[in-house]
């Protein structure tokens, strides 16, 4: 059976500002893209119509993906392949179920499902939503600081989280990616995983016996090959749901991918090199 074994790279050749450089650099990058986005848009990320309303129709037709389009081009509708070649979901900013239904019997197209919600109801989910992401990454960092019970560790696990989810999402903007119940699931899931990384490599540097990069090394050695695995499983998980058209399953696999990548570059080179500083700069010394 294959096996994924983790290389013992020299990190000590590197110096602090070497390491922390390329991930303070994408963080940045990040906020100025959410930055922008929020002055061009209004909102840091595109929402999907749980958090703005609108209507949902599946239809099956052999008409092509641009007629269907073309017949409810007065919605300015979003038109996807799903499931078999003859099935797609068309989603609409507007809740006038009568009309769409109308417009889809008119044209021949059969209706397999259709459902709508309102405005009210979509701002009311994006701001649960909004206090659940919120409430995850604050009791995250109160857990983290109650466990570590030191400023400089804690902040990196506290950092690292929160890079781990700006990344994916503003990578969610570039690509066209709206935000939906399930990508905020992704992101929450970003959290757990990120802080299960980081509190595995501050455990083994601050807690168990051994030189610094030898318990860097014996840390990235189960840190490294949980991630891998994770990445590999939710990019398999995305192209398969791509390819059967499932577009929720696909989104919710690319964030994964997108937010445990950066995580891999957060812990192990900016969170190694902030434990480094703490440890033979800091205030540990």
């Amino acid at each position: 059976m294959p096996s994924f074994e983790v290389p013992n790279v020299d990190l000590s050749q590197y110096t602090m500002r070497e390491m922390m450089a390329p991930p303070m650099a994408v963080l940045v990058l990040a906020l100025a893209v959410l930055g922008a986005w929020v002055a061009f848009t209004g909102s840091p990320v595109a929402l999907g119509i749980q958090f703005t309303g609108g209507t949902e129709l599946v239809v099956e037709t052999s008409a092509s993906q641009a007629e269907i389009a073309e017949t409810f081009s007065q919605y300015d509708p979003s038109v996807r392949p799903i499931g078999t070649a003859d099935q797609y979901l068309v989603t609409f900013q507007s809740t006038n179920q009568d009309a769409i239904r109308q417009q889809a019997v008119q044209a021949g197209y059969s209706i397999e499902q259709l459902q709508s919600s309102s405005a009210t109801f979509g701002q009311s989910t994006q701001r649960l939503a909004l206090i659940g992401v919120l409430a995850a990454f604050v009791g995250m960092s109160i857990v983290v600081f109650l466990l570590f019970r030191t400023a400089v560790p804690s902040l990196g696990v506290v950092i690292s989280a929160f890079s781990d989810i700006v990344v994916p999402v503003a990578l969610m903007d570039l690509l066209g990616i709206k935000l939906s119940l399930g990508t905020v699931a992704a992101l929450l899931m970003l959290i757990g995983y990120s802080v299960d990384s980081d509190i595995l490599l501050t455990n083994h540097v601050l807690r168990r016996s051994g030189g610094f990069w030898e318990s860097v090394h014996r840390a990235m050695r189960t840190g490294v090959t949980m991630t891998v695995t994770s990445i590999v499983v939710m990019g398999v998980m995305a192209t398969v749901a791509y390819i059967f058209g499932i577009q929720l399953l696909s989104d919710i696999g690319l964030v994964l991918v997108f937010g445990l990548a950066t995580d891999l570059m957060n812990t192990y080179m900016f969170n190694v090199n902030l434990l480094r500083w703490y440890k033979f700069e800091g205030v540990s010394r």
